[in-house]
């Protein structure tokens, strides 16, 4: 049930930033907007990691390398996010990200990538993408 609700309010978090971040934009400049929501989102991660102290930080170096960049991903997703909510709207940005984020775990998952273990996909798995891709077409008529 925790995860459940941390889910959904990630979601609507991801939602309300896309639309600040927007609005930031169009008054100083996309890639602005990304630099100002990444250092208040350091800022903040950092003052959360100070009071809560649940690191375990001799465990650093057994992270690999590569998923020490996975925060650089943000600027390029906050740029993306930005552009898209400004051309197409938040509703069919926020659905195609979705599709985007279903349909890639769903290779992850039937795949192993990434040392998941690797989980069945069958028909019901593809339609349901399907019907989010239908949905998807449908919200842009």
């Amino acid at each position: 049930m925790k995860g459940s609700l941390f889910a959904l309010l990630g979601g609507v978090l991801i939602t309300l930033q896309g639309v600040a971040n927007s609005e930031i934009s169009q008054h100083i400049g996309t890639w602005q907007a990304a630099t100002v929501t990444q250092l208040t989102g350091f800022l903040a991660a950092l003052l959360i990691l100070m009071f809560v102290r649940d690191g375990k930080w001799q465990r650093f170096k057994q992270v690999k390398p590569l998923y020490l960049i996975g925060g650089a991903f943000a600027a390029v997703i906050i740029f993306s996010n930005v552009t898209s909510i400004q051309q197409i709207g938040v509703t069919v940005t926020v659905s195609a990200i979705l599709i985007a984020q279903l349909s890639l775990t769903f290779l992850i998952d039937s795949n192993g990538w990434f040392g998941v273990g690797k989980r069945k996909m069958g028909l019901p798995q593809f339609i349901g993408i399907g019907m989010m891709i239908a949905g998807v077409a449908i919200l842009r008529l």
